[in-house]
């Protein structure tokens, strides 16, 4: 179960930001005894894998917080953070962390189906954060999306961090998250309803001769 709940998590914070949960592992398992990386996996903590991971990092932070710019990056991360998601997710189901000690009787006979639920968490959570953001940039004339941005890597950073030592707040963290987007998309569809209905007023009004407003 911890297992899951550490993929969940992880693969939900590729799904916000896809490098800080990779970046993240890398580094925990190369410096700290918080995480331990398997075999197959090793590659995540080379130095030379973790320079190019914090480059890639950078620049989607910056990208992801200009308007017009953000969306760009969205229709990109589109194919890269599932990628990073089924990565994460493949490589903490099978790791041995602070509070999972047996990993390889989770998922042993179907090696793929992490990465595979990595991948779908992850295409979920960046759908949902695509929907989201023109809302934001809407509402706030473009300047909510690097305030929103930024809020958006501290929360990958949380889940990716609380996925590794306390995964089992990860459900409520997920729950949250996933209210937060529903309210969003509910927001902008009201928002497009409410355009709808009043240029049909307006155009009412054009027609049977009196001013729309």
């Amino acid at each position: 179960m911890l297992e899951t709940l550490t993929g969940v998590g992880l693969a939900t914070a590729a799904g916000l930001n896809a490098y800080i949960p990779l970046v993240l592992v890398g580094l925990l398992a190369r410096f700290t005894d918080l995480i331990e990386l398997p075999g197959p996996w090793h590659w995540l903590e080379n130095g030379w894998v973790l320079a190019f991971l914090i480059v890639l990092l950078a620049v989607e932070t910056v990208a992801d917080k200009i308007p017009i710019v953000d969306h760009a990056n969205d229709v990109v991360q589109t194919f890269v953070r599932p990628t990073a998601g089924g990565l994460a997710f493949g490589a903490a189901s099978t790791s041995q962390t602070v509070t999972v000690s047996d990993p390889a009787n989770f998922f042993s006979s179907h090696q793929w189906a992490p990465i595979a639920a990595g991948v779908l968490i992850s295409l979920l959570v960046h759908g949902m954060k695509a929907s989201a953001r023109p809302v934001i940039n809407l509402s706030t004339a473009g300047l909510g999306a690097p305030v929103v941005s930024t809020i958006e890597d501290i929360a990958s950073f949380g889940f990716a961090l609380i996925a590794i030592v306390l995964p089992f707040l990860i459900i409520i963290m997920v729950a949250a998250l996933f209210a937060f987007f529903i309210w969003a998309i509910r927001a902008r569809r009201r928002r497009r309803e409410a355009k709808a209905a009043a240029a049909r007023a307006a155009q009412a009004g054009y027609y049977s001769g009196y001013p729309p407003y």
